[in-house]
């Protein structure tokens, strides 16, 4: 990119050597005056002699972005009171360069390039004729910009990290009705007003309960003011959705206390969300860092909740316009179902009807027929059992007439009476056979009966 023809220099070494270029009075080859191209690589090769080298230039970014892999960077100085430019120029980083500057400071400052950052940077200068001047950058020196004070925020930066609290608060969810805000700051502090100004008219209606919490915000005081102010929500945490810091932006130096490793602790081992508000969109403090959320402004925190609430609120209409739309459909939906099958109803009884008559009709047939030919069977049964009976009763009754013949002799031969004929006698006590003469007692009355006549006598003994 530097390597250019070099025959041209001498037109510039001497003096006024280079008067001669334009002749005498105007008259060059082309009328006395040069096309633009002639012009600017005149301009580039003198840029090029005269600033042959690289130069470490401090400036501060006014803008920075990138494109294509490449860094284009605005840089400008301003006066003492910083209110005024007193220079600016056009920088860029090429990608060969920047692929490799930009992860080694960031590495090393633990932010990347950003409007508002001093910055010394090793440029050489550099003219094209199609595109002007700029000063091309082949060097960023991190340290510089770190400095003393960023270099102790670095080292609190990473202890935090080390000790697994850095991102501790961002994970704690934020109520999504968040209304009972803790606020830390100055009573008298511009900011604290604006914050309750903001919340009191947001033109949604939402009320929100805000308890101030007193703090010194600037000055050796702050970091032990502002802890002090965090224990005293943490002994309340419960009546608190969370915590917002306000401070209203001032010089860097004014902001170091939000940069000490005793309130970024705090804050980031607070129970509660913190929201911190405490500077300018360029002062990002540790507190910043470590705090669940950052907001440029004590304005820009309140309406970081007022945004919260609408959101909270824009889900539960939308949840209600949805669930009023499922239920429409789905009443709609039932509605038609039930139209549909009200008009299929009479179709479809009367195919019910139909079917379940004839069902019934050839039930009824299969009966009859089931019941004539159980019938049928159990008429051939009963006569063939009546044929079977005649056989059998009369041989059961003629055994049974055998067998009273049997015992009729029987009987008779027990008759008492063809004993008494034979000889024997019978002794009968009140009408009943004595069997054993120790069934009498002295006084009884017996009869004893013959095969012909009967006696009667007493018992003495």
């Amino acid at each position: 990119m530097r390597q250019h023809d070099r025959s041209q220099h001498t037109l510039f070494g001497m003096g006024g050597g280079s008067a001669s270029l334009f002749g005498d009075g105007g008259g060059g080859g082309n009328g006395g005056h040069l096309m633009l191209y002639e012009l600017n690589s005149l301009v580039r090769d003198a840029i090029e002699l005269t600033l042959p080298g690289d130069y470490w230039v401090e400036a501060e970014l006014s803008e920075v972005r990138e494109r294509g892999g490449h860094c284009y960077m605005e840089l400008v100085q301003k006066d003492i009171d910083g209110n005024s430019l007193v220079a600016r120029a056009s920088a860029k980083c090429w990608r060969s360069v920047w692929q490799t500057a930009r992860p080694q400071f960031e590495k090393v400052t633990g932010q990347s390039l950003h409007a508002g950052m001093q910055v010394l940077l090793r440029v050489h200068a550099q003219f094209h004729e199609s595109y002007g001047f700029s000063w091309i950058v082949t060097g960023i020196d991190p340290t510089f910009t770190l400095g003393d004070m960023a270099r102790k925020r670095q080292e609190v930066i990473k202890r935090l990290k080390a000790e697994g609290v850095f991102e501790l608060n961002k994970e704690l969810p934020l109520s999504p009705f968040a209304q009972r805000i803790a606020v830390i700051s100055s009573d008298t502090a511009a900011g604290y007003g604006d914050f309750c100004n903001q919340l009191d008219t947001n033109s949604f209606g939402f009320a929100f309960s805000v308890t101030l919490f007193q703090a010194v915000m600037q000055g050796e005081r702050t970091e032990r003011s502002v802890i002090a102010a965090l224990d005293a929500i943490n002994a309340d945490a419960e009546k608190f959705d969370c915590v917002v810091i306000i401070r209203g932006g001032g010089a860097v130096s004014d902001l170091s206390a939000f940069d000490s490793l005793a309130l970024a602790e705090n804050v980031a081992n607070f129970p509660l969300p913190v929201i911190t508000g405490i500077g300018h969109e360029r002062d990002e403090s540790v507190v910043d860092m470590v705090a669940h959320t950052r907001a440029k402004t004590p304005t820009a925190a309140a309406a970081l909740l007022i945004d919260n609430l609408k959101r909270t609120l824009d889900r539960i209409e939308a949840a209600r316009q949805s669930m009023a739309g499922l239920v429409t459909r789905r009443m709609d939906f039932e509605r038609m179902r039930l139209e549909r099958v009200a008009g299929r109803v009479p179709v479809l009884f009367s195919l019910v009807k139909t079917r379940q008559d004839a069902r019934l009709d050839s039930l009824s047939a299969k009966i009859q027929t089931a019941v004539r030919v159980r019938l049928d069977a159990c008429g051939h049964r009963l006569e063939r059992l009546s044929s079977a009976l005649r056989p059998l009763a009369a041989r059961r009754v003629t055994a049974e007439n055998h067998r009273l013949e049997l015992l009729a002799q029987r009987v008779a031969a027990a008759d008492p009476a063809n004993l008494l004929r034979r000889g024997y006698s019978i002794t009968l006590h009140d009408g009943r056979a004595v069997r054993s003469a120790d069934d009498l007692k002295q006084g009884d009355v017996i009869e004893t009966r013959f095969g012909k006549g009967s006696v009667k006598s007493e018992v003495v003994s």
